[in-house]
């Protein structure tokens, strides 16, 4: 099983605002779309509250250490990142989607890292954890400039895991 890590985040390594994304960018969104659609999505609670339903066409599995938390119809309940992984064994592919909890966690376990850069700094309150860049290579930078879909500039980046 491979997992991935699949964030946005700005020069600062801001990732959310009050629950949400701090900005809009289409091409991102889609990609997103794209490349974890059939495939397992793990991520913690406030995520998932605010995605606030399952993704269609993947399998979705919350965090959440209280048994007492009903995720949405669709979303399967894990009481830690082991126990997600474990259930989800036989997938080729996991995506950590967030938050900066569950991406701390998720962080010593991952493959791989697919980066959307936002070249700008917004206002935020959410942080991708610390990442020490010499264990990863970049094998993969595409820029996208502002354009009238997208306010900021964005770089697709993807990093493997060196040693």
């Amino acid at each position: 099983m491979i997992v991935a890590i699949i964030v946005a985040l700005d020069e600062a390594g801001t990732i959310g605002r009050d629950g949400q994304l701090p900005w809009h960018l289409p091409d991102d969104l889609r990609r997103f779309k794209a490349t974890t659609m059939g495939h397992v999505l793990v991520m913690g609670r406030r995520t998932c509250q605010s995605i606030g339903r399952a993704l269609p066409g993947r399998r979705s599995v919350v965090l959440s250490r209280n048994p007492a938390y009903h995720a949405p119809v669709g979303v399967e309940v894990a009481r830690d990142f082991d126990v997600a992984l474990a259930r989800v064994a036989d997938a080729e592919r996991v995506f950590v989607i967030g938050g900066a909890a569950v991406y701390r966690i998720a962080l010593a376990r991952a493959d791989e890292l697919l980066v959307t850069q936002v070249h700008a700094t917004v206002p935020g309150n959410v942080r991708f954890p610390t990442v020490d860049w010499d264990a990863w290579s970049l094998v993969e930078d595409e820029f996208h400039p502002a354009d009238a879909r997208h306010t900021l500039a964005f770089s697709f980046r993807r990093f493997i895991r060196r040693i």
